[in-house]
């Protein structure tokens, strides 16, 4: 059974940062992109980043470039997302995935990956 696992969300007040992980099971990990996707409550579900299989290839929507960084360690079957000089805005659940390249890069769906964990809540205080 496949499962993706986040945590690391919280509450934050604007400016702090908080570390999201993605952690991995039942899967060969290292064949997968990894994208993490976010919404906020009566919004779609946005696409924030994805990593390549073998983390050398990155990719963040524009509203959040310079504020995130995303690695994985695939010994560790884990994906973590550091997000910097957080907003009020990025108020909402995070959402990791995972899709067969080139999902995530040549297209970036929600409905085009394969597995979803269940969220974790990021709340940014002003």
């Amino acid at each position: 059974q496949v499962q993706l696992v986040e945590s690391g969300g919280g509450l934050v007040q604007a400016g702090g940062s908080l570390r999201l992980s993605c952690v991995a099971s039942g899967l060969t990990f290292s064949s997968y992109n990894i994208g993490w996707f976010r919404q906020a409550p009566g919004k779609e579900r946005e696409f924030v980043g994805a990593i390549s299989r073998s983390g050398r290839d990155i990719r963040y929507t524009d509203s959040v470039k310079g504020r995130i960084t995303h690695s994985r360690d695939n010994a560790k079957n884990t994906v973590y997302l550091e997000m910097n000089s957080l907003k009020p805005e990025d108020t909402a659940v995070y959402f990791c995935a995972a899709g067969s390249p080139p999902w995530g890069f040549a297209y970036t769906g929600a409905s085009s990956a394969t597995y979803w964990g269940q969220g974790t809540q990021v709340t940014v205080s002003s």
